[in-house]
């Protein structure tokens, strides 16, 4: 049996109307013994029907997500919806406050840390009330994620991959319906792997469509743009909410089959790229150059790619130390391997 959930709410998912308030994370310190943490919610329940779990703000500084819920927060109204929506834009507060991908309060990875404990530290309890509470209500969850301060990247849609056939389908049918240009599927061997969101939800049968919307811990256009029309017509398609959104152009199915598809830093140094996000590039292709501060007369490390494919990600910063990851590449998946 589960472990309650330390965090509390004066949210009530069954009553019908719009309610907007916080979920509580218990936090005892120095000043505050019996302190909590907000964390913003709202839910939006019409009578009997899906239910659609909407998060951004996992990671503090991705911000095309936070930013198109919270519109959609405020437009959504009860009457619309044939339901419930529950909308967390800010998920890991903490680190949203703080403008980071981690938590300040315990360096905690909330999507690294998944199935959570309900008795941990702060970002395990809220990534256990999202395992506990929130996923076995869910007949879908959009997790929308950007590349943050480290990261740029092309914007697309991610689904995990799954050995059950009806439901890898079934996140194949979704992930098109929200319409990116790009789409992968990818089981997290960039680092999540099984302490994701999506791996917890997959546990319990529970469909996630994750997103890279862009990077550099600021607002892309395009990104903010397609998670906003995204998600309406997922709603549309779930039944949820009606909605004249314009439907998507066919997505381009790719795949992360493995960590040669990344190129890491060997060494410290300032980091001169050879290629930008959305190229196709060669295995043994130049990917750039490492230069060190500390020996100015010698020569940089050149980089090659170790495998071919689409540039999806490329490091924002140019101060680069060693393990840094510089580029993670996709390929195309092969249309009999999309029906398996």
């Amino acid at each position: 049996m589960s472990t309650p959930t330390r965090i509390w709410s004066p949210i009530d998912f069954e009553l019908d109307g719009k309610q907007a308030s916080t979920l509580r994370l218990p936090i005892s310190t120095d000043l505050s013994a019996y302190g909590w943490i907000p964390i913003p919610i709202v839910c939006i329940r019409n009578g009997a029907g899906p239910t659609a779990v909407l998060i951004a703000g996992s990671h503090g500084d991705e911000y095309e997500g936070q930013i198109a819920l919270l519109d959609l927060a405020r437009s959504v109204q009860a009457e619309e919806v044939r339901g419930r929506i529950i909308v967390l834009p800010a998920l890991n507060f903490p680190a949203v406050e703080a403008g980071r991908r981690v938590s300040p309060i315990d360096e905690g990875n909330l999507n690294r840390l998944y199935p959570g404990k309900a008795h941990g530290s702060a970002t395990e309890m809220i990534a256990h009330y999202v395992t506990e509470v929130l996923l076995p209500m869910a007949d879908l969850v959009v997790d929308l994620h950007s590349g943050g301060r480290s990261l740029d990247y092309i914007t697309c849609a991610l689904i995990r991959p799954s050995n059950d056939r009806d439901r890898y389908r079934r996140l194949l049918e979704l992930v098109r319906v929200f319409g990116a240009a790009v789409s992968y599927v990818t089981d997290g061997a960039g680092g999540g792997g099984n302490t994701t969101l999506p791996a917890a939800a997959e546990r319990l049968g529970v469909p996630v469509i994750t997103t890279e919307l862009g990077g550099g811990a600021t607002l892309r256009r395009e990104g903010k743009d397609l998670a906003s029309a995204g998600v309406r017509r997922l709603l549309k398609y779930m039944g949820v909410r009606d909605d004249d959104v314009q439907a998507a152009h066919a997505t381009r199915l790719m795949e992360v089959p493995g960590r040669e598809y990344f190129l890491y830093a060997d060494a410290d140094g300032l980091f001169e790229p050879a290629v930008s996000i959305g190229e196709e590039v060669m295995e043994g292709q130049h990917a750039g150059f490492l230069h060190f501060i500390e020996r100015p007369t010698e020569p940089p490390l050149s980089l090659f790619f170790q495998a071919s494919g689409l540039v999806a990600c490329r490091r924002f910063p140019t101060f680069t130390r060693r393990g840094d990851c510089l580029y993670g590449l996709m390929r195309e998946i092969a249309d009999d391997r999309e029906q398996t």
